[in-house]
């Protein structure tokens, strides 16, 4: 027979050590198709590297593609933290990169020192109200906010077809349902030269820290980790439940709302309703990936824009599908499930009763 039971005391570097090892085996498992399609498994994974670090380049773009995953990881880890389960990041992404253009585009007459502050707040004020909805419905109604929040990131989407053919639309564009650009004052300045990878980066990784920090170090993360541990029993101990879960809730938004703003104003410089390429779902998997430490969510980050970046390299070098990244993405997500399983439980295996 076999019992499963918690463990007790699992080690740190037992439970950093699932993560990794969970990558290195989901990039042994991607061998499997790379075979069967005739590659070579070693040579399309050297084509990957040097599609990641071959070149200035090639960093600077693995850097621009981490920048969003890194907000919408943080949004995902810091609400799951709390056992709140959004999964609308993506809907609340693109709530922040509307407030973006509204604001950046010119629509209203701010001087351009202001501009690109304003457009900051506003876009995280935006993805956060776009969590409130889905907090209240679980808080007063009990709803179940995996529901709530993956419906209105579909209600999201619908809403912004709507603007970019209506009030958002620019009008030099032809027709094409696109926004007006966002003025140059109102653009994220760029860390390098020639390169797509801008100050957002910077943002993120600041932001970072601090959750780190907060989670860790003040008594609002003792009280989050508390009520995702146990809400009765916080709540008996004197803790806001309610409270604590709209906190969580408005920054895990304006987080993910952050992602739209870093998109608009850091890379695209308008918005379409192809903006994001499902950066609010893969955020999810960077939380998991990353044990939901604000810390491992940059490193999970990286790996995971690496693993695109990289696949679209080997992709045109060796004439294999660029879907293998998220075939890795996949895998990768299967193992950290399991591992996180076995992190928490342990297996034994004891012999049945005898009559």
């Amino acid at each position: 027979m076999i019992r499963i039971e918690p463990r007790e005391n699992a080690s740190r570097a037992f439970a950093f050590g699932i993560p990794v090892l969970s990558a290195v085996i989901s990039l042994a498992f991607a061998a499997i198709p790379l075979l069967a399609a005739g590659a070579n498994p070693i040579t399309a994974y050297g084509e990957m590297i040097k599609g990641v670090f071959g070149s200035v380049f090639a960093v600077s773009e693995m850097l621009t593609r981490a920048t969003p995953l890194i907000f919408t990881g943080l949004a995902a880890a810091l609400a799951f933290r709390a056992k709140l389960w959004n999964i609308g990041a993506e809907g609340q992404l693109y709530l922040g990169a509307m407030a973006a253009v509204a604001i950046g585009s010119g629509l209203f007459d701010i001087s351009g020192i202001l501009l690109l502050p304003l457009i900051i707040v506003l876009g995280a004020a935006a993805g956060a109200a776009g969590m409130m909805a889905p907090t209240y419905l679980k808080v007063r109604f009990g709803a179940d906010e995996v529901v709530t929040t993956l419906l209105l990131n579909f209600i999201i989407l619908i809403f912004l077809q709507m603007m970019l053919e209506g009030p958002l639309q620019d009008p030099m564009g032809l027709g094409w349902p696109q926004s007006a650009p966002v003025l140059d004052q109102g653009m994220l300045p760029p860390l390098m030269n020639r390169m797509r990878v801008h100050s957002g980066l910077i943002l993120a990784l600041v932001l970072a820290a601090i959750a780190q920090f907060m989670l860790a170090r003040s008594v609002w993360g003792f009280k989050l980790r508390a009520v995702g541990e146990n809400a009765a029993a916080a709540r008996h101990a004197g803790i806001n439940v309610s409270r604590s879960l709209f906190g969580v809730a408005a920054i895990s938004g304006a987080l993910a709302g952050l992602a739209g703003v870093s998109e608009v104003a850091g890379l695209k410089g308008y918005l379409t309703a192809d903006l994001s390429p499902g950066f609010g779902y893969t955020g999810i998997v960077v939380a998991m990936l990353a044990g939901l430490s604000p810390v491992g969510v940059v490193i999970a980050a990286l790996f995971i824009a690496s693993v695109f970046v990289g696949a679209d390299s080997m992709s045109r070098a060796m004439g294999v599908s660029s879907f293998l990244a998220d075939l890795v993405v996949s895998m990768s997500l299967l193992c950290v499930l399991v591992g996180g399983f076995l992190t928490k439980y342990r297996i034994l295996r004891t012999k049945g009763a005898t009559a």
